[in-house]
């Protein structure tokens, strides 16, 4: 699949520009497998890089204009690199804007180029196309003017280039779309940065996103308001254990002796925090023993605690991953992202992908009359040079 993209994004930069590239970039999206919501709870986070990718083609130019083509969107546009960015009203140059803003800050002088690119990444489907577009433009260049900017550098320009923007993100997305390798998943510490690969290599299973195809608007208003119950929740447990510096230092029993002093709500908030920091270390256990069914588990758990007790889930959402527990062939699955729509990530045995897809594409559109995208990822490399 990437090698057609390859080449067409090629062809397109030979016909636009008249030269072949001198560099070719491909930066993937991620997913997530397990930790979600805890980024901004001091928690891990278990992302990996995907086979679903933006190709980026590159040529030095000679002049101070960088000049780029957006393929798919059949738009282009000329920034002067001598020249302070600014932010415009045609959104999907501000990503890259951002990056040219980041090297300029950092000291790095850079000269004009060509740049276009295309991407197979599903647009909106929660696999952080705009952090594999920010880390594969800066990669290029980087390659391109010999800059010396490591990889995970990289990740934290790019996740700067987002925050200029105006997107607060965390660092996952960029960290994984730099940092990923094949066959693994990358444990990060949100606090620290520090980060451990682990085996991902999942054998007899398949892993299949189901785009619920719905976007509920509740998402931004109700991240805000899980951000504050967590707060509050963390504010009460420092009052009465001073020794405790964040939820990952909690159990459960700390939770419980104080429920009477919480609202219902921020005492689940905090009770799903916990338990999701736990279970992504006991993910990577299971993980590094080869114990995918004890993974797919802590998927199923990670949803119901989503949905319970984080409330971010959505009927549709919830539907799906019923339908997943319903199936013998099916070991895990959760929705995957912020909630409120999106996808579920979900583990099936091989083999039976075929008859589960076109069972839950029927059922699903019975329920709710949408049409239900599917999308096979695998686990696969970060941004890196692409080499004939």
């Amino acid at each position: 699949m990437n090698t057609k993209l390859i080449k067409t994004t090629t062809a397109f930069f030979e016909e636009k520009f008249g030269n072949s590239p001198s560099k070719t970039v491909l930066s993937p999206g991620r997913i997530n497998i397990i930790g979600e919501h805890i980024d901004y709870n001091d928690g891990y986070v278990l992302p990996a890089a995907i086979d679903k990718i933006i190709c980026f083609t590159f040529e030095k130019n000679d002049t101070n204009m960088a000049n780029i083509q957006a393929i798919d969107l059949n738009e282009s546009i000329a920034i002067d690199v001598t020249k302070d960015a600014n932010l415009s009203e045609v959104v999907w140059t501000n990503y890259l804007r951002g990056v040219l803003h980041q090297l300029k800050l950092n000291g790095h002088e850079v000269g004009g180029f060509n740049c276009a690119f295309s991407s197979n990444i599903p647009s909106g489907s929660g696999l952080s196309s705009s952090a594999a577009l920010e880390c594969g433009f800066l990669f290029g260049i980087n390659e391109m003017f010999n800059l010396g900017i490591k990889s995970i550098d990289i990740a934290l320009m790019g996740q700067s280039a987002e925050h200029w923007v105006g997107i607060n993100c965390g660092i996952m997305d960029q960290f994984s779309s730099v940092m990923g390798m094949e066959n693994k998943v990358i444990k990060i510490d949100c606090r620290t940065l520090e980060y451990t690969y682990h085996e991902a290599n999942f054998v007899d299973y398949s892993l299949v996103l189901f785009d619920s195809n719905v976007k509920h608007s509740l998402f931004t208003s109700e991240y805000n308001n899980r951000r504050k119950e967590c707060n509050e929740g963390l504010a009460i447990i420092k009052e009465n254990y001073p020794e405790i510096k964040s939820f990952r230092d909690c159990d459960v029993s700390h939770l419980t002796n104080l429920k009477s002093k919480m609202t219902d709500n921020v005492y689940r908030r905090s009770l799903y925090a916990v338990k999701e920091i736990k279970r992504v270390i006991q993910a990577c256990d299971a993980l590094d023993k080869g114990d995918i069914l004890t993974l797919g588990k802590l998927m199923f758990e990670t949803h119901e605690g989503l949905s319970k007790d984080y409330e971010v889930s959505c009927d549709e959402l919830d539907y799906l991953v019923d339908l997943a527990i319903a199936e013998e062939d099916v070991i895990g699955s959760r929705l995957m992202g912020g909630g409120f729509g999106g996808c579920t990530i979900t583990l099936v045995k091989k083999g039976s992908e075929d008859v589960i897809k076109e069972k839950f594409t029927k059922l699903y559109a019975d329920q709710f009359g949408i049409e239900l995208k599917i999308y096979d990822v695998k686990i696969s490399n970060g941004t890196s040079l692409y080499k004939n």
